[in-house]
């Protein structure tokens, strides 16, 4: 099987090593397309010989074609890479906010799997949410999430407009984390603990209750118990959370985010 990856970036990065490092592609099977000649250059030193700067015939043998690339690219690319496409090919579109039936307009197959990968697919801990067209069969989309799941997790949803959900939640969740820990940090230092002291507390607080949740079948809600005891200092801040609405806050958050997803999909 042969696959092209167009797009050179972290998400183009990240499938390249993880299909070769899980052997679910073989280097000699995996080709690179990026416009910017110095990541054809990275791609080469790291041993993709078939990386190129430039759409050419090469594109007409593959079986998969990955776009990873930003969507406002998508317009620039399309025509470039279109005199050598065919209908028997595969799209796999990790472009956010552009829906299955544009790519079908732009491209000359009607079989596409669009994805919503998140950054942590980059150490192979992502969770990546995925749809197809009616014209992708259940073999292929099998194979397409045995490649994503090279990269963490995968769930598959029938329904094209969940991924604008998943974009608010997964896709963009990581940031919400790295925001509630920079608050932490942040009070952590006015409390007077250094930033090394601050960062060591925080980072090994949420690694160790991630990893504790995951492992064990108990809820959220169970392990709040445990470690809230009645009229203790976890119940001040859990109390101070609840009256400053910060559930709702967070729900809030998340909608945005999902009605903005939808916006850029209907815009592009």
């Amino acid at each position: 099987m042969k696959i092209l990856i167009i797009g050179g970036g972290n998400m183009g990065k990240t499938y390249a090593d993880s299909f070769t490092a899980n052997h679910t592609v073989a280097k000699e099977n995996l080709y690179i397309l990026d416009h910017q000649q110095k990541k054809v250059d990275y791609f080469k030193n790291q041993g993709f010989e078939n990386s190129f700067a430039h759409p050419s015939s090469y594109i007409n043998d593959m079986n998969l074609i990955i776009l990873a690339i930003k969507p406002q690219d998508a317009t620039e690319l399309h025509p470039t890479v279109l005199p050598y496409l065919k209908q028997r090919q595969l799209i796999l579109s990790i472009m956010a906010g552009v829906t299955i039936q544009r790519i079908e307009t732009a491209l000359p197959t009607a079989r596409v799997v669009r994805a919503m990968p998140n950054l942590p697919a980059q150490i192979g801990m992502g969770i990546t949410g995925f749809t197809a067209s009616v014209a992708v069969t259940r073999e292929e989309l099998f194979l397409v999430q045995n490649l994503l799941n090279t990269t963490g997790k995968s769930l598959y949803f029938e329904d094209e407009s969940k991924l604008d959900a998943v974009t608010a939640i997964s896709g963009s969740g990581p940031a919400y984390v790295y925001f509630f820990m920079e608050a932490m940090m942040n009070t952590a230092r006015k409390m007077g603990f250094s930033t090394t002291e601050a960062e060591l507390l925080v980072e090994q607080t949420f690694m160790g209750a991630v990893h504790l949740q995951s492992i064990h079948t108990l809820s959220c809600k169970d392990w709040i118990s445990k470690v809230a005891s009645k009229g203790g200092t976890t119940e001040a801040a859990l109390s101070t959370f609840h009256h400053f609405g910060l559930e709702t806050i967070i729900e809030k958050g998340l909608q945005q985010a999902q009605e903005r997803a939808r916006e850029l999909g209907q815009s592009r």
